[in-house]
């Protein structure tokens, strides 16, 4: 090989070496991390649960595979515009976190990205899958069952405080699943025959405005209806119960653990861990169509029997007897 046969192949060589280098460079895939929710501590320890299962199929981020993160911080308004975005950037699948709100959009925004949801309630009546076993389309994932256990939350509530007989049920309007949570308890009430006020709060000073009617209304007991946006705020609800001295039943193990009185629902880590786990099958070839759609093993009742002491409330032993966590 000559001098000028050598200086043409280092040239060569060298316009080629970029190009590899972007090559590898895209070759790492792009989960797109949609949630309804806030950065916060709880949403941080989702995502690790989620980087936790993602982790036990060979998924690291930013080491194999790269994770850009939308969150519409309590307004559900934004999820549409979130979901196109990352269907923009053309990630290779969807992460649809913090209840349908967040799958909804999703849905909406592509029909050919792979989706993982968590759901909270149904997914084939709202309408994103087929069937539980056969999802069919581009999006499988996971029931949270947040609507389906609201009756089993109004029981246990009234079991803590037998003698009420005005209960407040406090939901998010933006949420969809509203309509069904408000159906459910509305029916609890008449079958244990209660009264029922609904309250409604999509911002934190009309959370403040609700607890605030709960004289007015001679409320005995409420109920916080399952939402992503309730968890974030999880604190102040909290606080306020405290505040006005209200018992109160909330649908994740969070709550109780800041102090709330006593909560029922699925172990969120355990769902997202699970999460994880489809998104980095997928990755690996899996179509959503062929992954059935999982509904939850784990559930978490958790009492505070230091809250129920501050409210004079004995716990019953029925209660203690059922419960996965006492904190005292």
């Amino acid at each position: 090989m000559n001098r000028r046969d050598l200086i043409i192949l280092f040239l060569a060589r060298g316009m080629t070496a970029p190009r590899a280098l972007r090559a590898q460079q895209k070759a790492m895939p792009v989960i797109g991390y949609l949630s309804s929710a806030s950065p916060s501590a709880f949403a941080d320890s989702l995502v690790a649960a989620f980087r936790q299962g993602l982790s036990e199929t060979g998924y690291v981020e930013s080491q194999d595979v790269a994770i850009e993160y939308r969150w519409a911080e309590g307004r559900n308004d934004r999820l549409p515009a979130l979901a196109a975005d990352l269907v923009g950037r053309k990630v290779d699948v969807i992460v649809a976190a913090g209840g349908d709100p967040s799958a909804v959009a999703a849905k909406g925004a592509t029909s050919t990205i792979p989706i993982v949801f968590s759901a909270g309630g149904d997914p084939v009546g709202r309408g994103l899958v087929a069937s539980l076993a056969r999802p069919g389309g581009n999006l499988t994932g996971f029931s949270g069952m947040a609507t389906e256990l609201n009756p089993k939350r109004f029981e246990a509530l009234s079991e803590l405080v037998p003698q009420a007989r005005v209960f407040a049920l406090l939901v998010n309007p933006d949420n969809a699943q509203t309509e069904y949570t408000m159906r459910d308890v509305l029916e609890a009430a008449r079958t244990k025959g209660v009264q029922l006020s609904v309250l409604r709060a999509g911002t934190g000073s009309e959370i403040d405005a609700a607890f605030a009617s709960l004289g007015n209304l001679h409320a005995d007991a409420l109920m916080v209806g399952n939402d992503s946006f309730f968890a974030d705020r999880h604190d102040q609800l909290v606080a306020l119960a405290a505040r006005h001295a209200i018992p109160a039943v909330y649908h994740l193990r969070v709550f109780a653990a800041a102090g709330g009185l006593i909560s029922y629902g699925v172990s969120l880590s355990a769902l997202y861990r699970q999460v994880g786990i489809y998104v980095g099958k997928i990755l690996k070839g899996a179509k959503p169509a062929d992954l059935p759609v999982q509904q939850p093993t784990t559930f978490e009742l958790v009492v505070n029997l230091n809250t129920a002491k501050a409210l004079g409330l004995t716990v019953p032993p029925s209660i203690l007897a059922r419960a996965d966590e006492v904190i005292d």
